[in-house]
């Protein structure tokens, strides 16, 4: 081989966007899991949030200790590592799950840990007079939090939960590392690894990601125009 050549192979790359927009039908489909996996885990991830920073607040020891201990793990470790406690660790004690759902409490952990602190941060912007108030028109603690201080948190954390859901979608690319192969990571890895189209395969999954992920944020700021006008 001469000097150089080897250099010159390395670029002399035939770029087909023919061949990668033919696989498009697929790419989307798999952005529909991307999609699925991505909702699933925010609504789950909010609702365990709530009951985490109620956790939190409760004053009962035990409870509490849950809360920030999930908090912190959460928070504080790799979210790569808790897709694989999801699907290896549980593995060794038994429990085999499908890459699906491993990716699915793997990134719901991640959001219920994130949403805890935003949701703890917006009880704090909440004045305690919302609560008294409530309960001199006869509502119990329950009932109180539940019309009154739920909506009021949950309005105030609707942008950083937004945040939040383009972050879990961003995850979802995680997947392929415990063998998911039908969301649109997944999918771009397969069919890169029988056309050989690697660049115009995952820069259409890259446009596919950004579209998605501005999709999400403009109708979130549309909604939040519309519900939250004072």
């Amino acid at each position: 081989m001469l000097p150089g050549s080897c250099e010159t192979a390395m670029f002399n790359y035939t770029f087909q966007w023919k061949q990668a927009m033919a696989r498009l039908p697929q790419m989307l489909d798999g952005a529909v899991v991307t999609m699925q996996v991505a909702i699933l885990s925010m609504v789950l991830g909010i609702l365990l949030a709530i009951i985490l920073t109620m956790f939190r607040l409760s004053g009962i020891r035990i409870l509490s200790a849950v809360a920030k201990t999930w908090v912190e793990i959460a928070r504080n470790t790799p979210a790569l590592f808790q897709i694989y406690m999801a699907h290896f660790g549980l593995g060794s004690f038994g429990l085999h799950l499908s890459p699906f759902l491993s990716i699915l409490i793997g990134i719901t952990f991640n959001n219920a840990g994130y949403l805890t602190e935003n949701f703890r941060g917006a009880l704090k912007a909440i004045p305690d007079t919302q609560t008294r108030a409530a309960r001199s028109l006869g509502m119990g603690a329950a009932g109180a939090f539940r019309h009154v201080v739920l909506p009021q948190m949950l309005r105030i954390s609707f942008l950083p939960m937004t945040n939040q859901m383009v972050w879990a979608i961003l995850m979802t690319s995680l997947g392929v590392t415990v063998g998911m192969n039908t969301d649109l990571y997944g999918v771009t890895q397969d069919l890169n690894a029988l056309t050989f189209r690697t660049f115009e395969l995952f820069a259409l999954a890259a446009v596919i990601f950004y579209a998605i992920t501005k999709i999400v944020t403009l109708g979130a700021r549309l909604i939040a125009a519309r519900l939250f006008r004072y």
